[in-house]
């Protein structure tokens, strides 16, 4: 062809479009009627256009033709974990996560068989130790290990330090020193109901903290070979969490930037409990598998499938093959990691992004102008207004606003669970004193579903 296909029709204005949407509303107010609301008081026009921007949107720096599929271990027998991993690893797993209770693990076992020029591993460690790094000495692979260590999420989450500031502090500098990589968890935030700007502008603020102790422990050149992971939830507001992975990383970089720190950051992705049910069980799947789509196509370096199961099944062998399957079939059947940054250009998820971006950093400096993250994670301020959202995102269930289908619309009332429970599917009581209130997890379906398991 002598000239492009497109040339043949005219250019349409987004006020021509806006005409045209007027017109057809016949006297109906526009933004009334079209214009809604998120939760994290962003505005949603019911269309997007090239006008909307001065300049072309930034290519993103994402490389989603190069996220692995991640399958994470819970180690209570080191034999059969590492037997688990090789066994994952042979059906398409490309990344382990294993998480430690203890520290009295032989992790030259747990590695048996694990070739660690191909495979990264994650260790999740429910302690925290220095001593603990020295185990790594019988590999040179290191650049594959990846410790996760994030003290300030143990704060939040226990509403204690593993031992008390100060020696929580010099313990973590000298693991970071060793492994040039430190954690920060926001699925904890996601998990307990924070909205998508808190989830960003808390991560921020958790990570400043951070920033602050190593810019006086580490010298400049130090700071450029630290890496930074962050773990994310990711539930099932389709287009807005695929801006919050993209939003996460400019909002990162630009903090990071400022300290003189390597502004790239790696994303671990795991979608969310909070919308994950008991009963109707079989749509947790449909959930999970847009949840994982969603953090491809933000950018998520590695995925862990959460198995359908997992909220009232122990660990089994079909729920996390099926979880791992589910991104099998994104990857090698859906084509999701054939294009590097699937999301650039596209206007509505563009301005998700900025938005997103721009409302996290706001809230950020206000946080920091109050005293910083830890400071109002102390005073309690932090876990007030996660739990003025979880509330307001709970009376949307309750109302029928937000819809989990099986639970509060359409529930199968045949559907018996009393007799499958092998975990508890709750939040537990159990008091202990802490420093600080803990940051508590609760998904949204728990009321009803207590109240079906006592009418059964």
């Amino acid at each position: 062809m002598s000239k492009p296909l497109f040339d043949d029709f005219s250019e349409v204005s987004s006020k021509a479009w806006k005409q045209l949407i007027q017109f057809d509303l016949k006297g109906a107010d526009y933004n009334e009627k079209l214009i809604w609301t998120a939760d994290e008081g962003i505005h949603v026009k019911p269309f997007y256009h090239a006008d909307d921007y001065k300049n072309p949107p930034k290519v993103s720096d994402t490389k989603a033709t190069q996220w692995q599929i991640c399958q994470t271990i819970f180690v209570a027998d080191v034999e059969k974990s590492n037997l688990k991993a090789v066994n994952a690893i042979a059906r398409g797993a490309e990344c382990i996560k294993f998480i430690l209770p203890s520290e009295n693990v032989i992790v030259k076992d747990l590695l048996a068989n694990i070739n660690l020029t191909h495979v990264q591993v994650v260790f999740e460690c429910q302690f925290l130790s220095a001593a603990f790094i020295d185990q790594f000495a019988f590999t040179s692979n290191l650049a594959n290990i990846h410790i996760d260590t994030d003290i300030i999420g143990n704060l939040g989450k226990t509403g204690n330090w593993f031992k008390n500031l100060k020696a929580d502090h010099i313990e973590m500098e000298a693991i970071v020193k060793n492994t040039n990589a430190f954690t920060v968890h926001l699925d904890h935030y996601q998990n307990a109901g924070a909205n998508m700007v808190q989830q960003l502008a808390y991560a921020l603020a958790h990570a400043n903290e951070y920033l602050n102790y190593f810019d006086a422990v580490l010298s400049d050149k130090e700071k450029q070979t630290i890496k930074v992971s962050f773990n994310v939830a990711v539930g099932s507001n389709y287009f807005f969490e695929i801006a919050k992975l993209r939003a996460l990383r400019e909002v990162w970089a630009t903090l990071a930037d400022a300290y003189g720190f390597n502004t790239a950051c790696d994303i671990f992705a795991t979608p969310t409990k909070r919308n994950k049910t008991l009963y109707d069980y079989n749509t947790n799947m449909l959930r999970t598998t847009t949840e994982c789509m969603s953090a491809i196509l933000g950018g998520a370096n590695r995925i862990s499938n959460l198995p359908y199961d997992a909220i009232y099944h122990k660990d089994n062998e079909f729920g996390e093959r099926i979880a791992r399957n589910q991104l099998l079939v994104l990857k090698h059947e859906s084509y999701f990691d054939k294009v590097n940054n699937p999301a650039d250009g596209a206007y509505y998820i563009e301005s998700l992004t900025q938005q997103l971006a721009e409302k996290a950093l706001e809230l950020f400096k206000d946080i920091e102008a109050n005293g910083g993250f830890l400071h109002q994670l102390k005073e309690g301020i932090i876990q007030k207004k996660i739990k003025e959202s979880a509330v307001k995102e709970q009376v949307q269930f309750d109302e029928g606003e937000l819809i989990l289908l099986g639970t509060n619309k359409h529930p199968n009332p045949d559907d018996k669970m009393k007799h499958e429970l092998e975990l508890y599917p709750f939040v537990k009581k159990n008091p202990i004193k802490t420093l600080l209130e803990p940051i508590i997890e609760r998904r949204l379906a728990e009321t009803v579903e207590q109240k079906r398991l006592e009418d059964e």
